[in-house]
């Protein structure tokens, strides 16, 4: 089944759709008025067939789920990865990339292909292959151009717009959070998984702790479908956008409606494939990846990138770090060298705490994994929770444990990939977002600023409360 993670596989505990049964779309059916009965019957392959009065049997077709059906629906994902992933799979990017360069320039079918890579599945690909990270890179960039893409960028210059999007937020909430209730903790929102969670099971009562800065993803997503588009003087739904991630709930995140483009008919993702997928690509075509020419990233803007590039503070995104050290810096003027975590609960519940003399403490949290996401979710509830900032993610260990990611090769077991993948996430060039010049052009550029209106609309978001519905599965007899 797909390795989506267990805050999307469970919201009330015991609502999971066991492999042997199948999720079906509800139907809408229209009664004609005067219309006789007639029967349905279940054939031995679990097909569904109407039976008249006359006899007249006539087989119906099963309804066909989209990512977009899953987020709508408030019980659970199912175990069927072929219903589910009609449009978001290294099959379906491919169908597209053939179809596109089958057709001549000026045809409407051309798609420009863009492909955003995620610097999680950059380390996985490279522990996979034994490569650097820009040696992966590299080679990637030569796979995906060969099978028509026509830009491969990675996602740094998005990462760092969320980082500095979620401390402007930070402070705003912190400054009016200690009087008003509802504001703090603030809660991260790059993990769709648990942003999904939350709307199914959790409610009004926990979104509006919920970051409501974008992810990376989506950040980029605007970035391509706006920014770039207009660069090259192009319509965004003449971009077909890949974003390469360590997580199948990704697959989710791009489905959302709140990242389709009424007007022209296009999403800011149009497809999202993961580390795994692109092994199977790989091993489909039978490529050799190691012994692929390098073809550098595209980039931007005009600027010397001689490394593969990143920030400080783990393969999850480092929000709590940044976060932390921009609060620090800005509400206190205290620049913090080293933070030291605590463990509380267990290796993936940690916190850490800035204490400045007559300043009130900094405490921030970050909560991996469904059982912690459980526990915070239940401190926030009984309003107990000390945190002012939690970083949360649905993946035990992170990203870098997406379900997503290259599994373990050789007798290596997952604890020790997942040691590997954090030494070599470490060997990227960590960069300041708040003195990138990526960043600053950007705001300037394509934002018109770093507090106006395009500014909300193109990294922030929002999040709804998916009204509980009650079937046969949920039902407690």
């Amino acid at each position: 089944m797909a390795q989506f993670s267990s805050g999307l596989r469970l919201t009330d505990l015991d609502d999971f759709i066991a492999p042997s049964q199948e999720c079906i779309k509800p139907v809408k059916v229209e009664r004609i008025p005067g219309s006789k009965v007639a029967k349905v019957q279940i054939d031995g392959d679990g097909g569904y067939a109407q039976i008249d009065e006359d006899g007249t049997r006539t087989t119906l077709p099963k309804a066909k789920i989209t990512l977009t059906d899953c987020l709508a629906c408030s019980g659970c994902v199912t175990s069927a990865e072929t219903v589910l992933i009609t449009q978001q799979s290294h099959e379906e990017m491919c169908r597209v990339l053939k179809e596109s360069q089958s057709v001549s320039q000026e045809s409407y079918k051309r798609r420009f292909a863009v492909v955003s890579l995620s610097p999680q599945s950059r380390v996985s690909l490279a522990a996979r292959y034994g490569l650097t990270l820009k040696e992966t890179e590299e080679k990637l960039t030569t796979l995906l151009k060969r099978l028509g893409v026509e830009r491969v960028y990675d996602t740094a210059v998005a990462n760092h717009l969320a980082l500095i999007e979620s401390g402007k937020e930070f402070l705003s909430r912190y400054g009016d959070g200690l009087t008003q209730p509802g504001l703090l903790p603030m809660l991260t929102s790059a993990c769709p998984g648990w942003v999904c969670y939350a709307e199914k099971t959790q409610g009004s009562y926990v979104l509006p702790y919920i970051s409501t800065t974008k992810s990376p993803q989506q950040i980029m997503g605007s970035l391509v479908k706006d920014h770039l588009a207009a660069t090259l003087g192009k319509q965004n739904d003449s971009i077909y956008h890949i974003a390469v991630m360590p997580c199948y709930d990704k697959k989710l995140e791009a489905s959302r409606e709140d990242f389709y483009n009424d007007v022209y008919k296009t999403r800011d993702v149009d497809c999202v494939v993961t580390s795994l997928e692109i092994e199977r690509l790989v091993e489909d075509q039978g490529i050799d990846f190691s012994s692929l020419d390098s073809t550098p990233l595209d980039v931007l803007f005009d600027c010397d990138r001689r490394t593969p590039q990143d920030h400080i503070g783990g393969g999850s995104g480092g929000y709590l770090e940044f976060v932390l050290r921009y609060a620090a810096r800005e509400l206190y003027g205290h620049m913090v060298d080293q933070i030291k975590y605590r463990t509380v609960r267990n290796a993936d519940f940690k916190e850490v705490m800035v204490e400045i003399e007559g300043k009130p403490t900094l405490k921030f949290a970050a909560a991996y994994g469904f059982r912690n996401i459980q526990t915070l979710v239940q401190k926030i509830k009984r309003q107990k929770c000390p945190y002012h900032f939690v970083e949360v993610m649905a993946c035990p260990s992170g990203c870098l444990n997406g379900g997503g990611q290259i599994r373990p090769q050789d007798g290596e077991t997952a604890k020790e990939l997942v040691v590997r993948l954090n030494e070599l996430y470490a060997t990227a060039e960590m960069v300041d977002p708040v003195t990138s010049v990526e960043v600053k052009r950007l705001y300037g550029d394509w934002l018109g600023g770093e507090d106006s209106e395009k500014v909300q609309a193109c990294l922030h978001t929002q999040y709804h409360a998916i009204e509980k519905t009650e079937n046969a599965f949920n039902i407690k007899w």
